[in-house]
C-alpha cells in the first residue's frame, strides 16, 4: 500500500509511505459473523502474546451519530454487525472501549492496539466488517432455503502494518530479541587460533539443524568477542578453549544470565530446538 503521507509525518518503520499490510478477506453467512470474529480474536491474541505484547487494548468502532460521515447499507445491518462484534468481544472475557463515529464506511471495527515498552501506543490488528464489497460485486451463495443470499465480508489484519509491527517488536525488546527470533542465535568464540577448525566444526553442525549461527575467528581476546557478541545482543555464546576440544564439550554463555557451564553440543541441541519451537521469551 502506497500512502501520500504530509511533510514531517513519516516516523522510520511506524509509519511509511510505503507498507505491506497482512488482509484477509473472509466471506461468511450474516449467522457466522459473531464466530468467525471471535476465532479471528483468538487468533490475533495468540499471536501478540506469541510475541510477548501483554498490554493490549480493543476499541469497537461503531456508526454512532456521526454526521459527517456517509455510512452504506441498511440500518438493521449495522445494529446486527454491531451486536455481533460486541459479543465477540464479551464472550472472550474481553475489555474494550466503544468509539462512536470512527466505523469505516462500510461497517462496524474492531482495532486492537498495543503499548511498546516506552509507553507508546500503535494500532496493528483490525477486524472489520464490509456491507459494501459483496452489494458492488453482487456475491451470492445458496442458502439452505434455496435461495439466493448476500454474503458478510469480513477484513482481517493481526499484524496491520508489517513494517510497523516489526518496529514495534524491535522497541519492546530492545534488539534483545528471544532465542526463536534473533537474527543470529548463536555465535562459537574460539579462545585461540588452535581451536578455529574445531569451532567452524561445531558451527557447521548447529547450522544443518536449522539454527542461525556465526563464528568470530579473529585473533582478539576472549573477553572483546564476548563483549562484541554482548553489544550485538546474540542469546547465545558458545565458548571453546583446550579443555571443550579435549573433551569433546562446549562452554556455554546466555546473554542475561552468564556462563551457565560445560555440555556435550548434542544437549545444547536439546535445549535450543525447546527455545526454538515453544517460541520461549526466555532463553533459560
Amino acid at each position: 500500500v502506497y500512502r501520500a503521507e504530509l511533510s514531517g509525518t513519516i516516523h522510520g518503520l511506524m509509519r511509511c509511505r510505503g507498507f505491506t499490510v497482512d488482509d484477509a478477506h473472509l466471506f461468511v453467512r450474516p449467522d457466522q459473523v459473531r464466530e468467525e470474529v471471535a476465532d479471528c480474536l483468538d487468533f490475533a491474541i495468540k499471536v501478540f502474546e506469541t510475541y510477548g505484547f501483554d498490554k493490549v487494548k480493543f476499541e469497537l468502532s461503531v456508526r454512532g451519530e456521526a454526521e459527517n460521515k456517509i455510512y452504506l447499507g441498511a440500518d438493521a445491518d449495522w445494529e446486527n454487525a454491531e451486536n455481533s462484534l460486541a459479543n465477540a468481544l464479551k464472550e472472550r472475557n474481553i475489555s474494550y472501549e466503544r468509539i462512536e463515529g470512527e466505523a469505516a464506511f462500510y461497517g462496524p471495527k474492531i482495532d486492537i492496539k498495543i503499548e511498546d515498552a516506552i509507553g507508546r501506543i500503535w494500532q496493528l490488528g483490525t477486524i472489520q466488517l464490509d456491507f459494501n464489497l459483496p452489494e458492488r460485486f453482487e456475491l451470492e451463495y445458496t442458502g439452505e432455503d434455496g435461495q439466493k443470499h448476500r454474503p458478510v465480508m469480513v477484513h482481517r489484519a493481526l499484524f496491520g502494518s508489517i513494517e510497523r509491527f516489526f518496529g514495534v517488536l524491535v522497541e519492546q525488546f530492545a534488539g534483545a530479541f528471544p532465542f526463536w527470533l534473533a537474527p543470529v542465535q548463536i555465535t562459537v568464540l574460539p579462545i585461540t587460533y588452535r581451536i578455529n577448525n574445531y569451532a567452524e566444526g561445531v558451527v557447521k553442525e548447529l547450522k544443518q539443524v536449522g539454527f542461525r549461527v556465526e563464528s568470530n575467528l579473529k585473533s582478539d581476546k576472549i573477553g572483546a568477542k564476548i563483549r562484541d557478541a554482548q553489544i550485538h545482543k546474540i542469546p547465545f555464546m558458545i565458548v571453546l578453549g583446550d579443555k571443550e576440544l579435549e573433551e569433546n564439550k562446549i562452554a556455554v554463555r546466555e546473554r542475561k544470565v552468564g556462563d551457565i557451564g560445560q555440555m556435550s553440543l548434542e544437549e545444547f541441541k536439546v535445549m535450543a530446538r525447546k527455545l526454538r519451537e515453544t517460541r520461549a521469551l526466555a532463553s533459560v
